[in-house]
């Protein structure tokens, strides 16, 4: 019986996102893209329908609300983006952001830029 608590308590353990505390100082560097016109409209992860005109962004982990600062480190330009869905499901890739917020620090034409991503607020 015992294995069996401890079995469920991992496994659930797995499946259940991590609380916030678990990013007060979430600094993670790799690479950015961005994502526009394909998705405009449609609904995010979080229910909320996507604006490629908003400083909005996808992230794996962090909490839909959370607010972080991405810095192009190519030209140390940096924008402020809410999380509001999930992703990107690119290899290598730790963030996807709007058109608005990639062009705010320069790499819409790159398409890809390396970045640093570091929480300003939890939700």
């Amino acid at each position: 019986m015992k294995n069996i608590y401890i079995a469920l308590v991992l496994i659930l353990s797995f499946f259940l996102p991590l609380s916030s505390s678990s990013f007060e100082n979430y600094i993670q560097y790799g690479n950015a893209s961005w994502y526009g016109r394909q998705f405009h409209g449609r609904k995010t992860a979080s229910g909320e329908r996507f604006n490629k005109q908003s400083f909005t962004g996808a992230h794996k982990q962090l909490p839909f609300g959370t607010i972080v600062r991405v810095t192009n480190l190519r030209n140390g330009k940096d924008v402020y983006v809410r999380i509001n869905d999930r992703g990107p499901y690119v290899s290598g890739r730790i963030v996807d952001i709007s058109r608005a917020a990639a062009e705010a620090i320069g790499f819409r034409k790159r398409g890809v830029a390396r970045v640093r991503v570091e929480v300003v607020s939890l939700p």
